[in-house]
């Protein structure tokens, strides 16, 4: 990238992507740690897409034409993978499909000594994955990471497969 020149094509694709997806991440942070809501085991895998999506965004931002190409290549199948998660939970959530049989994660004081230990199940949290915690518009958290994921992965394989701005 040139000093002066605008972000647009391929690497206005990868910011965007990259900020979507860091967006993402932090409004999970910002449910679990500020709001108090206690994400299940899907909530916890639908993640990781956005965890391997953002440094590869990052360095299509950054790097030269035919390896920014193929960052967005990929990045673009992770948060595709990340958009069938999603799908897959809200459709458990919805009652389509039964959810995995060990979902149910906790959150709560890790017991020191086993006298701690019952006071610890008081306070854990069992969150079962197919219960939306908060729906928005009609649809749960897990719902609209499927969309984000979804437009995301769009936008990332467009900009990959695009031959604009390419050199021949």
């Amino acid at each position: 990238m040139t000093a002066g020149r605008p972000l647009t094509g391929r690497r206005g694709a990868a910011l965007l992507v990259l900020l979507g997806a860091v967006l993402t991440v932090g409004g999970a942070l910002v449910f679990e740690h500020v709001l108090g809501y206690v994400p299940c085991k899907l909530c916890l895998t639908e993640r990781v897409p956005y965890y391997l999506a953002i440094p590869l965004a990052g360095l299509a931002v950054a790097a030269p034409e035919r390896l920014a190409r193929l960052a967005l290549g990929l990045a673009a199948l992770v948060l595709l993978y990340g958009a069938g998660l999603g799908t897959y939970h809200a459709g458990a959530e919805w009652g389509f499909w039964p959810g995995p049989s060990d979902c149910g994660g906790g959150s709560g004081p890790n017991p020191g000594a086993v006298g701690d230990f019952l006071d610890a199940l008081k306070a854990t949290r069992v969150v079962n994955c197919t219960t939306a915690a908060w729906r928005f518009l009609g649809i749960s958290l897990a719902g609209w990471n499927a969309v984000i994921a979804a437009a995301l992965a769009s936008l990332a394989g467009m900009a990959a497969l695009s031959r604009a701005g390419s050199r021949r």
